[in-house]
């Protein structure tokens, strides 16, 4: 049990409600034009995991040397000597191999882009060496989610999974800024970048912040284009309370509630899912 607490603390296993209710979102959209099966949800909840666990992994092992000399990040499982580096290389090859069987067991399409959605939750872990704009790249690659959930199920066509996509993309960007913010000083120190590092904290609030509103238009675009009873837009609204919530948690000159918004959004996801599984089932 001490090992398998290491294993998920590794990976930060309770961050997996980020993205796994955009994946099941998705799914649920397709499911109005192609069968949603328990089998199939199934296999979408072990590859979003495995997908996940292998990104965050593959992260820890290249960002070690960083974290090592982070106050912040020192005492993650690597740097600390608690997990080698070859066994972290280790659990990150049998992820991403999980998630390739799981990809297989949903169907041909998935399988054969399974190597490309590996490929995009990796690069995120390597922007920050290339790029200011690194927050966009995690954004990117946690939009692959509702895309993989609808195309699982059978969807085919349609703007639902890519303004789903560009709204949880937008979203998690917006909040990986926030999160960046306080490692705006070591980044610079380190040759790091992000967007933080680039503009500054109180610009990189704007964008924040900007990003969000991106998020809330696109889920109501979502909406109109499904199309949704009114019960959606009211889920919505709710969504874009908790965000505006969280975005007052985090000013210019007060980094100190960071953390507390960040975990706020592990509320947003679920909140979004459960409006949206009642709106289509109400919509019948």
């Amino acid at each position: 049990m001490a090992r398998l607490t290491t294993y998920l603390s590794f990976v930060r296993f309770s961050h997996s409600v980020f993205a796994l209710p955009f994946a099941f979102a998705g799914a649920l959209l397709a499911a109005r034009h192609a069968p949603l099966t328990w089998s199939k949800v199934g296999w979408i909840l072990v590859a979003m995991v495995a997908a996940r666990s292998a990104a965050m992994g593959f992260n820890r092992i290249v960002d070690a040397r960083f974290d090592a000399l982070n106050p912040r990040t020192a005492n993650r499982e690597i740097p600390r000597g608690v997990m080698s580096t070859r066994e972290a290389i280790a659990f990150v090859a049998v992820a991403a191999a999980i998630f390739v069987y799981a990809a297989w067991r949903l169907n041909p399409i998935c399988l054969a882009l399974s190597p490309i959605a590996l490929a995009i939750v990796f690069w995120y872990s390597l922007a920050k060496r290339y790029t200011a704009w690194t927050q966009l790249f995690l954004g990117l690659a946690m939009a692959v989610a509702p895309v993989g959930g609808w195309l699982a199920v059978g969807g085919r066509g349609g703007l639902e999974p890519w303004l789903l996509a560009l709204a949880i993309g937008a979203w998690v960007g917006g909040f990986d800024v926030l999160y960046a913010c306080q490692d705006l000083d070591f980044d610079r120190a380190h040759g790091l970048r992000s967007i933080p590092a680039r503009f500054g904290v109180p610009a990189a609030l704007t964008i924040s912040r900007a990003m969000h509103v991106v998020t809330i238009v696109c889920l109501l675009a979502l909406g109109a284009v499904t199309p949704l009873p009114w019960f959606y837009y009211a889920g919505v609204g709710a969504v874009a309370a908790l965000l505006v919530y969280e975005q007052s948690l985090v000013r210019p000159t007060d980094l100190s509630q960071v953390k507390r918004a960040f975990d706020m959004n592990g509320y947003v996801g679920i909140l979004y899912l459960l409006v949206l599984a009642l709106s289509l089932w109400r919509g019948r």
